[in-house]
């Protein structure tokens, strides 16, 4: 053991409790203390980095930073225990994370070496040392920390509970009770105000209901309500707020409910939590992985083919990935490694994006991770897969939903991702999100004058929804089938003529219009998302209608627009909007309301939707559910929240965008910070040369570029795409198919395989690479 007078000279500090410990896997890669040579943590900055003798990232991080000593971490899984050497699974009685007693799994062997002496084992004992290794070693890794703080859904209390305002006390035999409007006994929801019994909404898990529990508030306003059967003698059960439209809980449950003659300290849980269903959905789905004659699929390895470990309720990530990362323009960027990036990085390597990217795409391509697993008879099991935590934390940080570990919706994941990477590849100029980029066409003409008005909007993605048609059924009881219908009438209905009411500027009086959308310009890579979720029972279910696919390329020319004709006569602009409260098409407003949505929300929808009718606005507000300002009040077209903040600007200025821009942004967001950005980076390409107070005749002039190119064709081959099983939006389990020669491979969380006969026509998610 050398001498090193780095032990004394080095500042170590003790981390803390919360303190980012990265001894899990290397922060550049998913080399883990399980490797041959172990993985090396920083003791200064307790950053992880691999021993590979060819990738050298512990050794990087030292020339980087100059801190010279590093714990080395080598762990070996102990043999197991219980019949047939296999470990007693745990019951799951909650979402929660359990944490394993590590010293019990494996064998640890440490030591302490010195980088700026060679990367010599030196004394492990002396200085501060013992206790900043102790601290280390008993401390929970950035990647458990992240973990737990996901899974520890907190449900908080809201006002409408604190404040709550109970009516007279009666008793409510919580016995064989029943709904107070339909005979169901299951799925009972007191309300918390004035003791009536409702049944709840249909859910997933198979729990029946009418929704009339929702009727009662909305005949009431009675909002909150308590879930018989889920009340604990601890004081806890299911708790809704239909104000909220959220889970809650209730400090003072025991009071509220012995209102109505309910002792909590008598109850005992009967039935499961919702938190309890949507756990035991998602764990119970899993795709076929056999063949028709019961032999398993075959195992693929190597480049490529590595899969993800599910870190709960993380296959609407892994799924989309795959994908992803099977495109040329993300494989080029972030494969291999950009060396000089990761010597030049300012960030923590857990916290910088491009240094995650990078890391995620060598996990997939590389075929470092793809490696054959053995069962004890030799028979080989398929592979463990790589575990993408650190980018999971990193993707979600501060997302209301992503930062959870519930289960998400893939489509809109993607859009979050692309939008992330888009805001931090601008700067450097290597975005590869642009090979998703075209430009719709949407040509509107008053069936009046005749006149017409063609805009265009840049977009990553087309969101299409599918004709549904029952099929007859032989048995009352049996689920719903769909007739299937082609790409073709899916894409035939997403450019159909929409008739809708419009005040014309140049008639000068209410009449309708006709409205068609169609592609301006085609991209390198279509995205198409098939809306396959509808509202039955106020209960978003999914719409398993089969999509005939074509065998070879897919050709999307007739859906071109070719811009406004020499024949055709443009509408004036619109008149200045005034400040006036807008109007609601009354009879869909009201059917909304009685479908369950709240009022701002339907409201707003029939406003996005230009106050066609219930349907249209339904189908809109399933996109837009988990939007963060889709229940803050409706705004005037001249609120002065839409004035420019001097200190929202000096924000945007921070970021890199002028004062015009950052004006420009904020007058067309209200004011609102997040989405100013948003807005920003979805129009870099539109001139902003003016502000109110300049000359508003150039600023007219100015036309946003169009995105993509004009002069490609619209021929595309099916790439990949993603599939989803499951009854509804809140579970299930998504996986990706992807082709690569003449076979589709089938990516099921860690699980990579040939798949012979790949669902193409039940996908959520289509891939398309244009044809040049």
């Amino acid at each position: 053991m050398a001498a090193c007078h780095h032990i004394t000279s080095t500042r170590l500090s003790v981390p803390s409790h919360s303190a980012q410990i990265y001894k899990d896997e290397c922060t550049f890669c998913y080399d883990s203390p399980d490797n041959e040579g172990g993985l090396d943590v920083c003791l200064s900055c307790f950053n992880g980095g691999c021993t590979d003798p060819e990738r050298h990232h512990a050794i990087r991080h030292f020339s980087k930073t100059g801190h010279p000593l590093a714990l080395n971490i080598k762990r070996v899984r102990r043999a197991k225990s219980g019949r047939d050497g296999q470990e007693p699974p745990q019951k799951i009685t909650k979402i929660a994370i359990v944490p394993e007693n590590d010293a019990d799994l494996y064998e640890y062997f440490t030591h302490v070496k010195c980088y700026e002496c060679g990367g010599v084992e030196v004394d492990k004992t002396a200085g501060e040392i013992p206790k900043v290794v102790d601290a280390i070693m008993t401390s929970l890794s950035a990647s458990r920390q992240s973990e737990i703080k996901a899974w520890e859904e907190e449900i908080v209390s809201c006002d409408h509970i604190r404040n709550l305002q109970q009516g007279d006390p009666k008793v409510v035999a919580a016995e064989n009770a029943h709904c107070a409007n339909c005979d169901l006994k299951e799925n009972l929801w007191l309300c918390l105000v004035c003791g009536n019994l409702g049944c709840g909404r249909q859910q997933y898990g198979g729990t029946g209901g009418n929704g009339h529990g929702l009727a009662h508030f909305d005949a009431t306003g009675h909002g909150v309500s308590c879930k018989l059967g889920t009340i604990t003698p601890e004081g806890t059960a299911d708790i809704y707020c239909y104000h909220c439209n959220e889970e809650r809980s209730d400090d003072q449950l025991g009071v509220h409910l012995a209102r109505f003659g309910i002792n909590v300290e008598s109850q005992q849980k009967t039935i499961k939590s919702l938190t309890e269903l949507s756990l035991e959905q998602n764990q119970n789905f899993n795709f076929n992985m056999f063949t028709e004659d019961g032999k398993a699929y075959e195992p693929l390895f190597g480049p490529s083919y590595t899969g993800f470990r599910n870190l709960g309720n993380s296959c609407y990530m892994a799924s989309v990935l795959q994908s992803v990362f099977d495109l040329p323009a993300f494989a080029s960027r972030y494969f291999p490694a950009d060396l000089d990036h990761l010597q030049r990085c300012n960030q923590e390597p857990g916290k910088c994006l491009q240094c995650q990217l990078t890391k995620v795409a060598d996990g997939l391509l590389s075929g470092r991770y793809s490696t054959p697993t053995s069962a004890e008879s030799g028979e080989v099991q398929g592979q463990d897969g790589i575990a993408p935590a650190m980018f999971k934390s990193l993707i979600g940080r501060g997302h209301p939903e992503f930062s959870t570990m519930r289960q998400q919706d893939s489509f809109e994941f993607f859009q979050h991702l692309i939008k992330i990477i888009s805001q931090t590849e601008r700067i450097a100029g290597q975005d590869p999100t642009k090979t998703f980029e075209f430009s719709n066409e949407q040509r509107l003409q008053c069936n009046e004058c005749k006149k017409v008005r063609y805009t265009y909007d840049n977009t990553t993605a087309l969101s299409i929804a599918v004709p549904a048609t029952k099929k007859a059924k032989t048995n009352p009881e049996d689920d719903d089938e769909y007739e299937s219908v082609t790409l073709e009438q899916c894409l035939d209905a997403y450019v159909a003529v929409e008739e809708l009411p419009y005040t014309c500027p140049n008639c000068q009086k209410n009449t309708t219009a006709t409205k068609t959308n169609k592609f301006a310009t085609f991209p390198e890579v279509l995205v198409i998302n098939m809306r396959r979720f509808a509202y039955q029972n106020w209960v978003p279910r999914k719409l398993a209608v089969p999509i005939v696919f074509p065998d070879d390329q897919i050709d999307f020319e007739k859906y071109r627009g070719h811009g406004q004709q020499p024949n055709e006569e443009s509408l004036p602009e619109d008149a200045p909007a005034v400040a006036a409260s807008p109007t609601y098409n009354e009879t869909a407003l009201e059917q909304l309301q009685m479908m369950g949505f709240p009022l701002i929300r339907s409201q707003k929808a029939l406003l996005a939707t230009n106050n066609q009718n219930a349907e249209v606005a339904m189908e809109w507000l399933i996109q837009h559910m988990d939007d963060p300002d889709i229940d803050q009040p409706i705004k005037n077209s001249n609120d002065s929240a839409s004035a420019a903040n001097p200190e929202q600007i000096a924000q945007l200025a921070d970021m890199g965008f002028t004062d015009k821009q950052a004006k420009k942004a904020l007058k067309e967001t209200g004011g609102n910070m997040e989405r100013a950005v948003e807005w920003l980076f979805s129009h870099m390409d539109t001139p902003i040369d003016n502000d109110e107070n300049d000359n508003p005749k150039s600023a007219a002039a100015g036309q946003k570029p169009l995105a993509g190119d004009v002069n490609k064709k619209g021929h595309y081959k099916l790439a990949s795409f993603i599939s989803h099983k499951g009854p509804s939006v809140h579970c299930g389990h998504y996986v990706s198919h992807i082709k690569r020669g003449n076979k589709w491979v089938l990516f099921n969380d860690n699980k990579v395989v040939d798949d012979p006969k790949a669902p193409i026509g039940d996908a959520y998610m289509y891939i398309f690479r244009r044809q040049d």
